[in-house]
């Protein structure tokens, strides 16, 4: 059974909105290299629309390899939840309808290795409160936004995390591992 793997950028008050206009300044070579690894090791990737398509719109026009990821994000396998996405355009790309939930746990029995849902709050959210995010890797920057989009969100059913890893970066940010601690 695959795992899904919650990859989020949050600032220190929990905001995960626009990650592209706050966290470039900390993307430290040892930030990078540890984002490097988690998207070379898993076997495939998870989006809610929104940010499907800010990828899709990025990584096919990166020819060269950009950044060592260019050709794995293009080649690996792409799901995306989306209503209205009719006609994906990006390499490998299958579009999620219907039931998220059942379509995920169906997704999870057939799919082996480890999904990396990035970003997509809703998304996330959803996964969450349905029992499905296996694990997160939240990395953590040291910045305070004031508002904005934040991964959990008021209103949310209160879960116990474990701790798995705790890895500081040069950059000041943090790499905090958790797994739920399942309901018996």
């Amino acid at each position: 059974m695959s795992k899904i793997i919650a990859c989020e950028f949050l600032t220190l008050d929990g905001v995960m909105e626009a990650s592209e206009q706050w966290q470039p300044p900390y993307v430290s070579d040892d930030v990078a290299a540890e984002m490097t690894a988690h998207i070379n090791g898993a076997d495939g990737t998870l989006f809610g629309r929104v940010t499907y398509n800010m990828f899709a719109q990025y990584w096919p026009t990166q020819k060269n390899n950009e950044f060592g990821i260019a050709d794995k994000l293009n080649s690996e396998p792409k799901y995306v939840v989306s209503s209205t996405l009719q006609s994906p355009t990006w390499n490998n790309t299958t579009v999620i309808r219907g039931n998220v939930s059942e379509e995920i746990k169906k997704l999870k029995r057939e799919f082996g290795g480890y999904l990396r849902l990035v970003g997509s709050a809703m998304l996330a959210q959803s996964l969450m409160q349905a029992g499905l995010i296996d694990e997160y890797w939240l990395l953590v920057h040291p910045l305070v936004r004031g508002s904005g989009k934040q991964l959990f969100a008021e209103g949310m059913e209160q879960t116990h995390l474990k701790q798995i890893e705790a890895k500081p970066f040069s950059s000041g940010v943090v790499l905090l591992r958790y797994q739920p601690e399942r309901k018996a």
